[in-house]
């Protein structure tokens, strides 16, 4: 793009110079030419600093635009810093110091040639260490980040395998336990019975987790989940879902659903969106809950309900964010995949106020059929 605005330059310059439109003519074609050589080249398949040639090509022409202006370095000096910026950008500092040599020479000797006085031949003196120290303060810069992002790729390749050993190792214990628990509840009665039905469902609900925690490496490495669509009475994935909580929990919870309503989703997604509403309405609200599932035009919408004190305002950009909201009772990941899960459906999560308290709603498009 610099080459290409150099090239334009020339030609625009034939306008206010036409003695010397062959000079500039020939300028043009060969930032032209640069330009096409730095587009077209397979940079990829070269050494790492290979690029870095284009740079000397560049000083040379811009020697010769010098000299097509008779020695008027009045455009030469800006592209030239320009030049060394770009090269800061992308190359170590041992080429910016490689590229004072050709870069004093691509200035001065266009200005020796055409004749200037002593007193132009001295702005060397302050163009070229200007340049050459900009352009090592952006190298610098450059260096500081390409080092963080380096190193938050590591972070980031660390917390997915972290991510994926700790659902992993947590269901293969777990389903240990869970067909234990299964063979002593086929001959429990009474209280034991009960136990071991709560005991049941907590094995459930950590599975879940676990599931969650994949889930969002899923999200991470590919941006979406598959789904398993199916029609489902909107009234019996609420009681499943309520069904993991523990009774005194239930019994806060009002479900206000219309029996005959079915909608289109991932049973298990569906459900886990729902679990994460509740244990943030019952975490951070109060009572009552209140489940609504309805139907508005295209969309299906579930809203679950608190009564208090609300979201405060500086929450409230950030509040489905991944770990945005955490704290002492949890890391911030809920409506988080709430709102993933929400887009893979095709839907979307929000908050909306209420008084008092407030309502997470997801919506789901109404589809024809699984």
């Amino acid at each position: 793009m610099l080459f290409a605005l150099a090239a334009l330059l020339a030609l625009l310059g034939i306008l206010n110079e036409p003695d010397r439109a062959r000079r500039l003519l020939l300028v043009a074609a060969c930032d032209t030419v640069v330009a096409l050589v730095a587009l077209l080249l397979p940079w990829p398949r070269s050494r790492p600093h290979a690029p870095a040639l284009v740079g000397l090509a560049g000083f040379a022409v811009l020697g010769m635009s010098t000299w097509s202006f008779g020695g008027v370095a009045a455009g030469t000096g800006p592209f030239l810093v320009l030049l060394y910026a770009w090269a800061a950008l992308h190359f170590p500092r041992w080429i910016l110091l490689a590229y004072a040599v050709p870069a004093t020479l691509a200035y001065l000797v266009p200005l020796i040639i055409t004749g200037q006085p002593p007193l132009i031949l001295g702005s060397a003196a302050i163009l070229m260490p200007i340049a050459l120290a900009v352009a090592l303060l952006i190298e610098a810069q450059a260096r500081h980040l390409r080092d963080d992002r380096e190193r938050l790729a590591r972070i980031e390749r660390w917390r997915s395998a972290m991510i994926n050993t700790l659902a992993h190792d947590v269901r293969s214990p777990l389903s240990a336990v869970q067909f234990v628990l299964d063979e002593l509840r086929d001959d429990a009665t009474g209280m034991e019975a009960t136990m071991l039905d709560g005991a049941l469902r907590q094995v459930a609900r950590i599975s879940r987790l676990a599931d969650a925690l994949l889930d969002v490496q899923r999200i991470d490495s590919s941006g979406e989940l598959r789904l398993d669509r199916q029609e489902y009475p909107a009234a019996a994935l609420a009681r499943d879902a309520l069904s993991y909580l523990h009774p005194d929990e239930q019994s806060a919870i009002e479900v206000e659903v219309d029996p005959e309503l079915t909608i289109c989703v991932d049973k298990q997604r569906f459900e886990q969106i729902l679990l994460n509403l509740l244990t943030n309405a019952m975490r951070y609200g109060a009572p009552p809950v209140m489940i609504r599932i309805s139907r508005d035009g295209d969309v299906d919408r579930l809203e679950v309900r608190d009564h208090g004190p609300g979201i405060p305002e500086t929450l409230r950009s950030s509040l489905f964010g991944q770990f945005a909201v955490g704290g002492p009772e949890g890391v911030g990941l809920g409506l988080w995949i709430v709102r993933q899960l929400a887009g893979a459906h095709g839907g979307s999560a929000a908050a909306e106020h209420r008084d008092p308290g407030v309502a997470m709603v997801v919506t789901f498009p109404v589809v024809a059929g699984p």
